[in-house]
């Protein structure tokens, strides 16, 4: 029987670098993660490595803005409640107050630094609404281009310190880590030329994961070609906790294209509707009217539940969203990119609804961290997508994801410069290496077992697989044929391809590992809540399933889950000096529908 494998199979490393921080991943988390280390602790090597170039990935495409309470009408409490509205009781208030309250003073800090945000006629932040805020707190920029504004600042303020050292066109392996179990480095594969050709490997005392998210496991998604999983994974591999991998947000509104390709697909920002646009069917009657008191404005989990409903009654595809009573002047000036897109596809949003579809669109779960970014793997850290950090529950509000990785990037900073320097500042040796010797394994717990690669010939299949059985409506049922499908990709005795090291089989390596451990985490969660919409199980079950659910692999290549009951109302109060991963799961009782914990082979 297959196992899950704890180190990808690949050359052994050819080239080394070190740094003191090594930063993987250069979206919004990535980039405020390397400039707010260099601006705490000038002195440290910063590493920043990235899939692609250092623009390619998913905060380029984030087009609605980010969610703060900037304005005199509204505050940080408004903020938090609307948050945990919008989690379902997932959310831990905790992280959720450091995001709202840190949040403004981290926005007003990037616009200092050079994002050039949409301004009203006092010059003031220009705010919008979207999904489940009762109050327009989201800024923007570009009208809807507030990723690609915030990239570009964040990019040219990198580029501008000649001390920060970029290493684009990098796949991050495994980690390093030494004898203790500390994180201590990554290895690499980089498509270059000269030294950095092939695998190599980067030495660090701290390694920050900022890699984004797995969307690529489906079918159609509006993440970019470079969300594959690859952080998730790494982070599974070496042993780390993960949390609430389920919960992956379907956007409601992705342009529905007669004949997609595979992979991303564009976005129509939820700030279309946070003007007026609505939500109809072919015959244009509405969509959302008398389903939730936001109506088209309700969190994206109960859009995008509904707009499932509609189409399967009507036996179409798609439905549409019509910004038409927006006029001309409105949609070219706030939506420049949405309506040019649309255009070239054959849609003009002045003339003609939109023809939309939910589509995989963010992962709530993933590595989990406490407050200050730190995970279950001492030495590293994790912000962003990739990161679980208590802020979105059981389904994320709209606009908190860049503002996530603005807050818990520079707390992580604030962390790591707050270590003791002794190790860091030169004057002492450096630690050995970890390719110096046997005192090191590479990602790789003592006497775990799998190595395996997985054909990157059935991608495809493994993402259909997922969009028909994990993806908005989910059973029993579908996920077991799914779960089952991912189980036979790995055995290459009934495929007889033969699969060699390298990109493609990293990434399908990724994907398979994210994909078990989404699909197993789904079956665990016997309930509906947020974005896991059990069709066996339709209600919220708050006695079984207020918890969480926690994955990790043991060193047999097993995943083993457990469920994480909430604190009890004593722990409460200290839950904020508590480590996330240090709280006791207590079993769940003896009911069916919430086993206490499950191991899982990947066959």
């Amino acid at each position: 029987m297959p196992v899950l494998p704890h180190r990808l199979g690949a050359p052994r490393p050819g080239w080394s670098r070190d740094a003191d921080v090594v930063v993987i991943g250069s979206g919004i988390a990535g980039l405020t993660t390397v400039l707010r280390t260099r601006a705490a602790s000038p002195d440290r090597r910063v590493l920043l490595v990235t899939k692609a170039l250092l623009d390619a990935g998913s905060t380029r495409w984030a087009q609605g803005g980010i969610a703060a309470a900037l304005s005199a009408e509204d505050s940080p409490a408004e903020h938090l409640r609307d948050t945990l509205v919008a989690g379902v009781g997932l959310c831990d208030p905790a992280a959720v107050e450091v995001l709202v309250t840190e949040g403004p003073a981290r926005v007003r800090e990037l616009a200092a630094l050079g994002a050039r945000f949409d301004r009203d006629p006092g010059g003031d932040f220009s705010l919008t609404r979207e999904g489940g805020h009762l109050r327009d707190r989201i800024a923007h920029a570009g009208g809807d281009a507030t990723g690609l504004e915030v990239e570009r600042a964040l990019i040219a303020a990198v580029r501008a310190d000649p001390a920060v050292e970029v290493l684009e066109n990098a796949l991050v392996l495994d980690l390093l880590m030494d004898q203790a179990g500390r994180a201590v480095g990554a290895t690499l594969h980089v498509l270059g030329a000269g030294s950095q050709d092939g695998v190599g490997a980067v030495t660090a005392r701290a390694i920050v994961l900022a890699t984004g998210g797995m969307g690529q496991i489906f079918a159609s998604t509006t993440n970019p070609a470079v969300s594959t999983g690859d952080g998730v994974a790494l982070a599974l591999r070496a042993g780390a906790v993960v949390t609430d991998l389920e919960f992956v947000q379907f956007h409601p509104t992705a342009l529905w294209l007669p004949s997609p390709e595979a992979g991303q697909q564009p976005l129509v920002s939820e700030a279309l509707r946070g003007e007026g646009a609505l939500l109809v069917d072919a015959a244009g009657r509405r969509v959302m009217r008398d389903v939730h008191p936001l109506a088209d404005l309700a969190p994206r989990d109960v859009v995008a539940k509904q707009m499932s409903r509609v189409m399967a009654e009507q036996g179409v595809d798609h439905l549409y969203l019509d910004a038409r009573h927006l006029g001309t002047q409105t949609l070219l000036r706030r939506f420049p990119t949405i309506t040019a897109r649309c255009r070239e596809a054959g849609v003009d949003p002045v003339t003609a609804p939109i023809p939309v579809a939910p589509t995989a669109h963010f992962a709530s779960g993933g590595v989990r961290t406490d407050l200050w970014g730190r995970t279950s793997v001492p030495g590293l850290y994790a912000c962003g997508e990739v990161a679980c950090t208590g802020v979105h529950g059981a389904n994320r509000l709209a606009s908190n994801s860049l503002l996530e990785g603005l807050v818990f990037a520079a707390r992580i900073a604030q962390h790591i410069s707050e270590q003791d320097t002794s190790s860091w500042d030169g004057s002492q040796e450096p630690a050995a290496s970890p390719l110096a010797g046997a005192a090191a394994v590479i990602g790789v717990p003592a006497g775990a077992r799998g190595r395996g690669l997985t054909d990157p010939t059935e991608r495809g299949d493994l993402t259909r697989a997922m969009t028909d059985g994990a993806g908005v409506l989910r059973s029993a049922e579908s996920l077991r044929a799914t779960g089952k499908m991912l189980a036979g990709l790995g055995d290459l005795r009934v495929s007889g391809a033969t699969v060699t090291a390298g990109p493609a089989a990293w990434e399908m390596t990724n994907l398979r590992m994210v994909a078990t451990a989404l699909v197993a985490a789904a079956q665990m969660r016997t309930e509906t809540r947020g974005c896991h919409w059990r069709e066996d199980f339709a209600d919220r079950d708050d006695e079984h399933w207020s918890g969480h659910v926690l994955t990790r692999l043991d060193p047999e290549g097993e995943l083993i889950l457990t469920y994480e009951a909430p604190p009890r109302p004593a722990e409460a109060g200290s839950a904020t000096s508590v480590s996330p991963w240090a709280r006791q799961s207590r079993p769940t009782s003896d009911s069916a529908a919430a086993p206490a914990s499950s191991r899982l082979r990947s066959a």
